[in-house]
């Protein structure tokens, strides 16, 4: 009998509604499975008997008959850098080791109204910083499929949290690819939807946001059950203003069309690029049309950086001065390097964002969907300075951003919604992910598309 934690949310939604599991076995799976791997260090907090007590809860709503949410049931994570009523957010850091937020955030409160239960905050480098899902406040976490490799981050306890079954869903966030990359890594499903899809609250900037939530599971159909339940309007988001409505989806005897971008100005692995391309001969069976397409993603590293490192600077200065000791290196690093941008350094990263999202816009005004490799190359080894230079199929690549993941970031810039599924494995077994690129409002469709070309392959 397959463990309740391995269950797909899907299909542990309708066994809870058939009452042949209950939420409490659900919970006390997660549970049972996050203690036999602890080792895996994916988890800030458990919320045990928080969890327990909301499980019996839900099953005396199942015995009663009532009407059940979308996620009725369900064990749930959320990433320490989003707030969650009642339970620590700590950012990653010791400077909020005792932050206790009174409300929770709108993608959680979302997934709890539909009765997902909260199992736990997962780790993530302070403030999302960086790409590996490490920090001197809780260590580090490992990758389920290699301990030698990086799992990936901001996002990294999320992603592995789903992949080792502690829990069906998680809630990611995602600043220049922190859903995707350690979705890639950790060879699971991750989404960023459309700018606004999701309202943000906590992003200081809410008019220039490129920081978005969203959700993390084993497989297209589970991400798709989660992101229903988070989609809709807020007032309090300026880009969350459009009511709810119909979006499109893929018809079932509709080809789509598919611009294919394998290199973006960067060293791509030869074991990344065979599975990708595999996956495009995939689509191509399918009927889809598949044509390359070209675009200078590495170029905007710079422009990104000033993005990143000016926030931080903003957010974290005045931290950074007075207790340097209680941060990250790595995050103290960051923050120098914003003392030397300019307004103007500033403006002139807008106007390349602009730039980029007119390319794109331009791409998909002739394809419905773009498709890329997520990372240039699988994980990356755990021992590496994830702000410095890194090598690619035995290459100098360049530095870790323009290097690893020049496809992700550029679109935290222009707003499209992307989503990293998986699309085969390296030859030493590491995951290997494929990302698609959807028009503003279409992350359904998109969804449809990757759920359509997951059927297509093996999981790692």
């Amino acid at each position: 009998m397959t463990d309740i934690a391995d269950l797909s949310a899907v299909d542990l939604a309708a066994a809870i509604r058939a009452k042949t599991v209950s939420p409490v076995e659900a919970v006390e799976a997660a549970l049972a499975r996050i203690e036999q791997k602890a080792e895996l260090n994916a988890f800030m907090a458990v919320c045990a008997e928080r969890a327990r007590a909301e499980a019996k809860d839900a099953e005396a709503k199942v015995m009663r008959g009532e009407s059940l949410g979308a996620l009725h049931g369900i064990p749930f994570s959320v990433k320490d850098l989003t707030n969650t009523e009642g339970v620590a957010t700590t950012q990653g850091s010791a400077l909020f080791a005792d932050n206790i937020p009174k409300a929770d955030a709108v993608g959680v409160a979302r997934a709890r109204a539909a009765g997902a239960i909260l199992i736990g905050k997962t780790t993530t480098p302070e403030f999302g910083h960086k790409p590996f899902t490490e920090g001197p406040f809780f260590g580090r976490t490992l990758n389920p499929h290699n301990h030698a490799h990086t799992c990936g981050g901001s996002s990294g306890g999320a992603a592995v949290a789903v992949a080792a079954g502690m829990g069906q869903l998680a809630l990611g966030t995602d600043g220049g690819g922190s859903i995707r990359i350690p979705a890639a890594c950790c060879g699971v499903v991750g989404l960023k939807a459309t700018l606004g899809a999701i309202p943000n609250l906590q992003a200081p900037d809410l008019f220039g946001a490129n920081s978005f939530v969203g959700p993390m599971a084993r497989d297209v159909a589970d991400t798709a059950l989660m992101f229903e339940t988070l989609l809709g309007p807020d007032r309090r988001d300026p880009y969350g203003q459009i009511p709810a409505f119909p979006e499109r989806r893929l018809g079932e005897s509709e080809k789509p069309q598919v611009g294919f971008l394998l290199r973006c100005g960067n060293i791509l692995d030869p074991d990344v690029e065979s599975a990708v391309v595999a996956a495009m001969r995939q689509a191509e069976a399918l009927g889809w049309g598949v044509e390359p397409i070209e675009l200078d993603l590495v170029s905007l590293e710079p422009h990104f950086l000033v993005f990143l490192r000016s926030l931080l600077l903003a957010r974290l200065g005045g931290h950074a001065e007075r207790a340097p000791e209680k941060l990250d290196p790595t995050l103290l690093a960051t923050i120098d390097a914003g003392r030397g941008y300019s307004a103007a350094d500033l403006c002139q990263a807008q106007f390349t964002r602009t730039d980029c999202f007119t390319k794109v816009q331009e791409i998909l005004a002739h394809h419905d969907i773009i498709a890329s490799p997520t990372l240039s190359a699988p994980a990356l080894p755990v021992d590496l300075d994830p702000l410095g230079p890194i090598e690619i199929g035995g290459r100098a690549a360049g530095t870790i951003r323009g290097a690893w993941y020049p496809y992700t970031f550029p679109f935290n810039l222009t707003g499209h919604p992307a989503v990293s599924l998986p699309c085969g494995t390296s030859n030493i077994g590491l995951p290997i992910g494929l990302q698609l690129v959807g028009r503003w409002h279409e992350d359904a469709y998109l969804l449809d598309v990757a759920r359509r070309l997951e059927a297509t392959y093996s999981r790692p």
